[in-house]
């Protein structure tokens, strides 16, 4: 099988990095297509936790080539802090990892434009991580003021640095002018300094240097050699920037429609896409979240779940399965089958529930609205399931599972349309239950 993706189809941090770390395994390369280092995965191997934000999870086996692809928006000095805490533990990056010459780079005056912008929004806040990851999308787009990893190693990149510089100093000027008197952003009144990027560039340049190759051609080869390929999906399709819940989303296309487009292998070469889900639903930031519980029900799953962000550290608000939201995420990515995870975090409760339609404006709909909102107003109407009291944190096989618990993962499989192929029952690999065919 050339080609298996995995993505997230909720808002984001399901638990997606321990299915690539095992299927990494069965696979020879392993590429992150999207986002930035905005996203982050938990990975447990050989006994220890690691947290990674831009290095694709396969980078634990040097047997594996780890590939960033183009799609992705890099910030050097976040990929040499990463790549050297991973170094520091023991694990070896050298030419397993290949980092695409088309990707784009993050410069200081993103992370800038990010808190000025956040703070112009005058509406909820859209949750961004600050980490100029929008900005960096946002010139990528309108290509003048862009810089991507090969113009490093040009000529004319001292010039472009300078003239960009420039340019974005005189953008300052105006935006900081329109900031409320009563917000002040600590350092936004200092200018950029070209010398000082250019300085630091030029040696994150020369470290990058044996990574940087053309991806794009080496995943088209791998594809006509028939390697097995992994898709690293980042962020989760709800936060699609065409398709989730926009503007409460993030800047590219963290849902199925952006694995081709980002890496790219065209589509026919991907035979099966896997969808994770938690047991429950979780978002970080602004934007409508209909089965939130903002009570004592979320604050208690937040607590089981250990909800904070890998990244941000930020508390995630929790709420009941949406399975309206996942049926539609599991649609548009064409899932295949679907990676049920922490299913474990519910032992206890002595029910649960999960959204089987929305009431907007005295409506029944039991699909997922285009516009944020129509969401915002949707009052979810639920279907109750009895809880169960054991602990599954140690169950291995499908059939050990206490019979409420497989009548609710059951009922996800229905309701969502897809079959539930594996259930995660804890962080470590071996809590993983497969589901026979």
């Amino acid at each position: 099988m050339p080609g298996i993706a995995v993505i997230g189809l909720q808002w984001g941090d399901e638990a997606k990095g321990k299915i690539v770390d095992i299927l990494t395994d069965q696979s020879d390369v392993v590429v992150r297509y999207q986002g930035g280092a905005n996203a982050g995965h938990t990975v447990v191997f050989g006994g220890e936790q690691y947290k990674l934000s831009l290095i694709p999870s396969g980078i634990f086996r040097y047997d594996v080539q780890s590939v960033i692809a183009g799609g992705v928006v890099i910030d050097p000095e976040a990929l040499f802090k990463e790549i050297d805490s991973l170094t520091a533990r023991g694990v070896r990056i050298d030419k397993n990892l290949m980092i695409s010459d088309r990707a784009h780079l993050i410069f200081p005056w993103h992370k800038i434009e990010d808190r000025i912008l956040d703070n112009v929004n005058g509406h909820e806040a859209i949750g961004t991580t600050m980490r100029g990851i929008g900005p960096c999308y946002q010139d990528k787009v309108s290509r003048s003021l862009a810089i991507r990893v090969g113009d490093m190693f040009k000529s004319e990149f001292k010039y472009r640095i300078e003239y960009i510089t420039g340019m974005k100093n005189r953008r300052f000027d105006g935006l900081v002018c329109n900031l409320d008197k009563s917000m002040h952003l600590e350092g936004l009144d200092a200018e950029l300094d070209a010398k000082h990027i250019i300085d630091e560039y030029t040696v994150y340049a020369e470290r990058m240097r044996p990574y940087v190759c053309d991806t794009t051609n080496y995943l088209l080869d791998a594809v006509d050699m028939d390697k097995r390929i992994l898709f690293e999906g980042a962020q989760g399709s709800l936060l699609d920037i065409d398709h989730g819940t926009f503007p409460f989303v993030t800047s590219s296309n963290s849902s199925g429609v952006g694995i081709s487009s980002g890496s790219g292998v065209p589509p026919q070469f991907i035979k099966k896409i896997l969808g994770v889900v938690k047991a429950y639903s979780t978002r970080v930031g602004g934007g409508p979240f209909p089965t939130e519980q903002d009570n004592e029900i979320g604050k208690l799953i937040r607590t089981r779940g250990k909800e904070y962000g890998t990244v941000t550290k930020r508390p995630r608000r929790c709420g009941w399965f949406d399975a309206v939201a996942v049926r539609y995420a599991a649609r548009l990515g064409g899932v295949d089958t679907i990676s049920l995870m922490l299913l474990d975090v519910l032992s206890g409760f002595d029910i649960l529930r999960i959204c089987t339609s929305y009431n907007i404006n005295g409506r029944v709909f039991d699909h997922f609205p285009s516009q944020t909102e129509d969401l915002r107003l949707a009052i979810p109407n639920y279907e109750t399931l009895p809880g169960w009291e054991e602990d599954i944190s140690n169950v291995q096989i499908y059939e050990d599972l206490p019979s409420n618990a497989k009548y609710y993962i059951q009922r996800i499989s229905e309701l969502v349309g897809k079959k539930v192929e594996i259930i995660s029952v804890g962080p470590d690999r071996e809590k993983t239950i497969y589901i026979n065919s």
